[in-house]
């Protein structure tokens, strides 16, 4: 019996239906179809924005504290077995402590330094004025005096501007500020109960995800929630630690060259720090203007304090506490940082990191699955051994002589 000649194919299905990179395409079309169809009945999903608005401020602070924690705790509970419970609320008893004696003895002193600073800011800003006019009062350097007069009038007058706008609204808008004041208090109680759980049924979390998974991704999507916790903590800790150092070497400096308001500037500085590349930079800017009040020598002193702290902070605190644990490019920070900023602001500055490090890892693992599967790359060649030796080759040699024998013997 004569084989039926296959049947030719259409253009039709060499193009579309059998290429694959009209499918991926065709994929992808139909991937912004639906997000242009959500983008148009967006209104369904505000109760859910609402939602999220209400539950992921305390869960965020509670994971924040949880990547802070749960070390010392698998510590008391590994090496010391004491029950994970117990060494919570233990951990939990010394932070309530610190906490209350930060309120009675430390916020008092910085708070009577930020009034202090609000108090003279003026006196500060109009001082650093006339010394950058004094230092360009040379007739050839008119046009960029005039710019500072310029732009110093811009500023003042915007700053008024707020004043007078915030005022008003400050006290037609009471209830906002008592609303506000009420979730950040909300916020404060929640967190803490949700962080008790957190740490006490760590290894329920994502047992309780994976389950709902097929049987075939179920691992691989284990190991990607591994994957992007330890980033996470690695990130959190990380940042938080070195910011915690730099608050404390721009303390010390600053108390050591007689620098006013030393505290306040150390605290700002370590916050700003959580700002990739750019923080410490920022937290110099009142510094340097207070000190161009007292006086040119204290600006220079200062100066050396940054230049002290930067290069502890970067060949010493950073590679010994970060390292390069994200496996990020200095360029592809610095975009997420201009583009994330755009974005979201200040908020977006300091979470765009670790939510890119998660997309990274997603994308990642993504691709690495369509890798395996799709026969546009070929295989990897394994590599072949190494011989470092004459010993080694005739190693190598007789173990195949052995295995041809063994085949022939068969």
């Amino acid at each position: 019996m004569k084989e039926t000649p296959e049947r030719k194919k259409s253009w039709f299905y060499k193009w579309f239906l059998n290429n694959q990179l009209t499918v991926i395409l065709i994929n992808v079309f139909l991937v912004f179809l639906i997000i242009y169809l959500f983008s148009k009945v967006k209104f369904v999903f505000d109760p859910l924005n609402q939602i999220l608005g209400i539950t992921m401020p305390p869960v965020i602070l509670a994971l924040v504290l949880y990547y802070l924690i749960n070390p010392l705790i698998n510590v008391l509970e590994d090496k010391f077995h004491v029950k994970r419970v117990i060494s919570i609320i233990f951990v939990f008893i010394i932070i309530l402590a610190l906490l209350i004696w930060g309120v009675m003895s430390l916020i008092p002193f910085v708070q009577e330094q930020i009034d202090s600073l609000v108090k003279n800011w003026p006196q500060y800003w109009n001082s650093l004025n006339k010394s950058l006019q004094n230092m360009f009062s040379d007739p050839k350097l008119h046009i960029v005096r005039d710019r500072l007069v310029e732009t110093n009038a811009s500023v003042t007058k915007s700053f008024e501007r707020s004043m007078d706008q915030i005022l008003p609204q400050t006290v037609n808008n009471i209830s906002s500020a008592v609303s506000l004041l009420t979730n950040v208090v909300v916020i404060l109680m929640t967190a803490p109960f949700i962080l008790f759980f957190m740490l006490k049924d760590k290894h329920k979390f994502k047992a309780s995800i994976v389950k709902f998974m097929p049987d075939r991704i179920k691992k691989s999507v284990g190991d990607m929630l591994t994957e992007m916790s330890q980033s996470l903590s690695s990130y959190i800790t990380g940042q938080l630690t070195v910011a915690f150092w730099v608050a404390v070497m721009f303390f010390v400096g600053y108390l050591i060259i007689g620098q006013r308001y030393a505290l306040v500037l150390g605290i700002v500085a370590g916050i700003l720090n959580l700002i990739p590349y750019i923080g410490s930079t920022l937290a110099l800017v009142p510094s340097l203007v207070i000190a161009a009040f007292i006086a040119p020598s204290m600006v220079l002193k200062v100066l050396i304090v940054f230049i002290v702290e930067q290069t502890v902070e970067t060949r010493v605190i950073s590679p010994i506490i970060v390292g390069n644990k994200m496996q990020m490019h200095p360029v592809t920070t610095i975009l997420v940082l201009l583009v994330s900023a755009g974005l979201y602001g200040l908020v977006g500055m300091v979470a765009g990191i670790p939510i890119f490090a998660i997309l990274k890892i997603i994308f990642t693992r993504f691709f690495n699955w369509f890798k395996r599967t799709s026969t546009w790359y070929e295989d990897e060649p394994k590599p072949e051994p190494e011989l470092d030796s004459p010993d080694k080759e005739k190693e190598i040699t007789d173990k195949e002589s052995t295995d041809d024998s063994k085949k022939i013997h068969k």
